[in-house]
Formats: structure tokens, sequence, C-alpha cells
């Protein structure tokens, strides 16, 4: 089918680069935390399928290079739902990754804090989600070459790859949390209304991005972790306006925690 052959061809293209087993997608502000030896990189509009993203803060490159002496892919800004391209490009990327034998995906993102005792600044990882984006990767014709028309999302993040984690945290001296994080479409902020929703429906983080890749992956078959970095706290609780500027900023901020963390645990996976 059409869907299908399209994301061959993103796979056929990325081979050029290499074949690892793991690959990483770094979010807002977080595309020079994880720096490869020996990289070699395509730009987005290199890559048939995959549109260039319009969002500060996003460098739309994939390379492939080694850490750890491992072989891995890094994907360097992602593109959004807002942005308004259809949801069969916002997870082309991770499909393409799943053709080319990606069995390990690692997702990045910013966040607001909705938690109370989340602070600006935290590196959480994701133990479940809510989908509030109003749309599914899987919704029309099932690819079955890629998975199964229903698949499982009992655990979509890992349960050893996040066991994982927090021991290699412990071991760099880095506080790990967990929380679930819940998806919204955006491009606006949430309102304090909203936000006490979300928290009512057991939100801890809430963001615009992860959810359509997460679950494309799922559906492939790879196993997911995913870290958001907290850069603000959502509206209503903290009385500061929130901006994309800020969301940027901490994340240049954590950054070399979040690399130092991806630099240790990534060959490990």
């Amino acid at each position: 089918m059409e869907e299908l052959e399209r994301i061959e061809r993103a796979a056929r293209k990325l081979s050029e680069l290499g074949k690892p087993k793991v690959a990483v997608v770094l979010g807002s502000g977080l595309s020079g935390v994880f720096p490869l030896e020996r990289e070699r990189k395509l730009s987005f509009p290199d890559i048939p399928g995959f549109p260039a993203p319009t969002v500060a803060g996003h460098a739309g490159e994939v390379a492939v290079g080694e850490v750890g002496g491992r072989e891995v892919l890094v994907q360097r800004g992602r593109i959004h739902l807002y942005e308004g391209h259809p949801m069969a490009d916002v997870v082309l990327p991770v499909r393409a990754y799943a053709r080319l034998g990606v069995k390990a995906l690692v997702l990045t993102n910013a966040s607001g804090g909705i938690a109370h005792g989340l602070e600006a600044g935290d590196l959480v990882l994701l133990s479940d989600h809510i989908n509030l984006l109003g749309d599914n990767p899987l919704r029309g014709p099932n690819l079955e070459p890629l998975g199964p028309r229903f698949p499982d999302m009992t655990e979509v993040y890992d349960r050893g790859l996040r066991k994982l984690a927090h021991r290699v945290a412990g071991e760099l001296g880095i506080r790990l949390k967990e929380g679930v994080y819940l998806a919204t479409l955006g491009p606006s902020y949430e309102t304090p209304a909203e936000i006490r929703a979300f928290r009512a429906l057991g939100a801890d983080l809430v963001g615009m991005s992860t959810v359509p890749e997460a679950i494309a992956a799922r559906h492939a078959g790879m196993k997911v972790l995913a870290i958001s970095c907290v850069t603000n706290l959502a509206a209503g609780v903290s009385p500061a306006p929130l901006s994309h500027d800020e969301v940027i900023e901490t994340s240049r901020r954590r950054a070399g925690d979040l690399g130092c963390l991806l630099s240790a645990l990534v060959p490990r996976l």
C-alpha cells in the first residue's frame, strides 16, 4: 500500500547512514545534548517523506554514529501535530526506524509540571500516558507488516528499560523521577482549569508530543523509554506566564545531565 511504500523509501535512504538497533529522538531545545562519534547525517528534507520542522529548538536532522562503541541513530528535532502535518507524517520517522531494524526507542521532550513536588529542571521518566490529542496514529487501514490491528498498550514505556535508567541515573548521581504524561494538541498552552482537570485525570506532566511516536513504536514492536525535562510549571501551578523561550532555556540548562544520562544509558540498551 502507498503509506507502507513511503515508509520503506525513508528506511532505504536512512540505511545509507547505517543500521542501528537503538534510536533516540531529541525534543525541544535538546538537539545538542547527545553528540556522536564518527557521525553521518541527513537533514529531514533529504529523507523521503520527512517534513521539515518549523519550531524553534528543533534542528531537523537524523544522524547515525557511535556512543560507547554502540551504533546509534539520533533524530534531532521532531514533527508535531500542531504544525499542521497529518498524523502519518508525525510518526513516519519512527515507523521508518522500525523498518530499518531499530528495536529500542528513546524519546525525549519538554513538558509542563502538573504534579505537586515537580520543579522546573526535573528529569522525569514516563511511566504511562494519557492521549488527549484527539487522534491516534493507528487510525485508518492497519499496516500489517508493521504490527497488529489492536496492539496492547498496557505497558507502553518498558518497565525493564525504566529500571535500567534509574540504575544508571543513580550511578551518575542524577535525580530521576517518574510520572504520567498527558498529550494535548496545542500549540496554545493549557488553561489553569484544564490543568486542574488533567491533575484529576492522573496526569503529572503535560506536553504536545511523544504520545504518537510511542504508540507507533509499540505497534511496530519496539521497546520504548521516554524522558521528559520539566521546563516550567503548568498554568495555574505557578503565577508566571508561559513562554516557548522559557522551555528552550530550561532544556539547555539541564542539557548536561540529560546528555550524561543518555551517553551512559544508551550503550546498555
